[in-house]
């Protein structure tokens, strides 16, 4: 949680949230964000507010069931939330989940396409290959389930008809593989429109997902459980 106080990782999380909405990843109530904190208690947003107008003193703080320790008048934790814990379940490195509706990513999410072709260094070292969850109903434990079986091997996913998730060891390794992930739709967007993508080989990516290291990247790489 890079050593942050109580109220700086409360400022972080608004600072995110105010950039996904400037961003265009957010409309409306759309999109949520939560940390663990080293108590193993969370942060989250509260349901019903925009990203833009969020504060300090309204997020809630909740238990690993979802239960409100601490709130400030009626507000309440995401609705998302079950997604969030299901996240700090399955894996103990994460730290914090962002979930936005990046434009583009989401295009390929309601396309029902994968981001699984190896094309961009970048996105090779910090994420690999980008699934499609299988649809849940959001608010519900249909989407908590659709996303466990990726969380093995994957930092963030695409989720279907809905938006995307990303998980990191801290809030800001989970914005900024949301950055990366849209910026890589965008890219691969145009690579597509101008007659398609051009992958790497096999050597060129292994070399790259070696430099995980090298760069210090955190976090789950699909396929490559030796490097993560």
């Amino acid at each position: 949680m890079e050593n942050l106080s109580y109220m700086e990782v409360r400022e972080q999380i608004c600072d995110v949230c105010h950039k996904m909405w400037q961003l265009g990843w957010v409309a409306a109530n759309d999109g949520n964000v939560s940390v663990k904190l080293d108590d193993g208690t969370f942060l989250a947003t509260p349901t019903g507010i925009s990203k833009s107008f969020i504060t300090p003193e309204k997020l809630v703080r909740i238990d690993k069931e979802g239960n409100i320790l601490e709130a400030v008048g009626n507000y309440k934790p995401s609705s998302e939330i079950k997604m969030h814990l299901r996240c700090y379940t399955e894996r103990e490195d994460v730290g914090a989940v962002v979930h936005a509706h990046p434009p583009t990513a989401t295009g390929f999410a309601v396309a029902n396409i994968p981001l699984d072709k190896y094309t961009m260094i970048e996105t090779v070292v910090a994420l690999g290959s980008i699934p499609v969850t299988p649809y849940g109903t959001p608010s519900t434990n249909e989407v908590p389930e659709a996303i466990a079986p990726y969380l093995a091997e994957h930092d963030v996913m695409l989720l279907k008809n809905h938006g995307a998730l990303s998980v990191g060891d801290s809030l800001l390794t989970a914005y900024y593989k949301m950055e990366t992930l849209e910026l890589f739709a965008k890219i691969s967007l145009n690579a597509r429109l101008l007659g398609g993508e051009e992958e790497l080989s096999r050597d060129k990516i292994d070399t790259l997902i070696e430099l995980r290291k090298f760069y210090g990247v955190t976090g789950k790489h699909p396929g490559y459980k030796k490097y993560s």
